[in-house]
């Protein structure tokens, strides 16, 4: 099962860097952007997922090697996190100098907007 979650993450990472690589138009070179965002999001999260992890809080009377064993690492979510806010101000970027490109060569066109440049 793991596997295919696996496999599923990296075709949704494949798809978003099609869209990067393969498309011309802005709009979908940015949601292209965003699919790698959120696939590097998963992988993430998956590595980070251990089944039956407990929260690493060290209780009274418990060793810290029996709180290792069953601890899940916050590391990972971190990362996450961290992440997601690194994502959202990049689309805002991304969006901002998408709206100044289209305000200025009226298109989304990348090859338009490379021929109108000079």
């Amino acid at each position: 099962m793991h596997t295919a979650i696996y496999l599923l993450t990296f075709a949704v990472l494949l798809v978003g860097i099609y869209a990067v690589v393969a498309k011309k138009n802005l709009i979908k070179i940015i949601i292209g952007v965003l699919i790698i965002d959120y696939a590097v999001n998963m992988l993430l999260v998956l590595v980070g997922y251990r089944s039956g992890g407990k929260a690493p809080i060290l209780s009274e009377g418990q060793s810290g090697a029996e709180m290792a064993a069953t601890a899940v690492d916050p590391l990972p979510q971190a990362m996450v996190l961290t992440s997601i806010v690194i994502g959202l101000g990049l689309t805002a970027l991304m969006v901002a100098l998408g709206i100044r490109l289209y305000e200025k060569y009226n298109t989304f066109d990348m090859n338009e907007i490379r021929r109108l440049r000079g």
